[in-house]
């Protein structure tokens, strides 16, 4: 059905990385997963290695699943935005490339 608007409508993002004090949104989902029907969202510092997200936040959240304390996260397929990714565990998520929003 048609809108007429009696003035121009400004919405703004709730969600902008300005909102998160210098911190991001980072989605990670274990894809095809049963267990885990939506990717997790974590809000972690640009500078925080890789490693350590998985390490800490990730892995914490994954813990639920029986099958979580055998997964080698060194041999893990990782996907950034539905494309292959090679991340390098030592360095900060903003090294690798991962910002707001983005989907691992």
């Amino acid at each position: 059905m048609p809108v007429a608007s009696r003035k121009e409508y400004i919405g703004t993002s709730r969600d902008s990385v300005e909102h998160f004090d210098g911190k991001q949104l980072v989605y990670a989902s274990w894809d095809h997963h049963l267990l885990f029907a939506a990717p997790f969202l974590l809000c972690a510092a640009p500078e925080m290695p890789f490693g350590e997200l998985v390490k800490g936040p990730l892995s914490a959240l994954m813990q639920p699943d029986p099958d979580a304390a055998a997964v080698d996260w060194d041999k893990v397929e990782w996907l950034k935005a539905n494309q292959p990714f090679t991340p390098d565990f030592s360095r900060s998520l903003a090294e690798n490339g991962v910002t707001h929003k983005t989907q691992l």
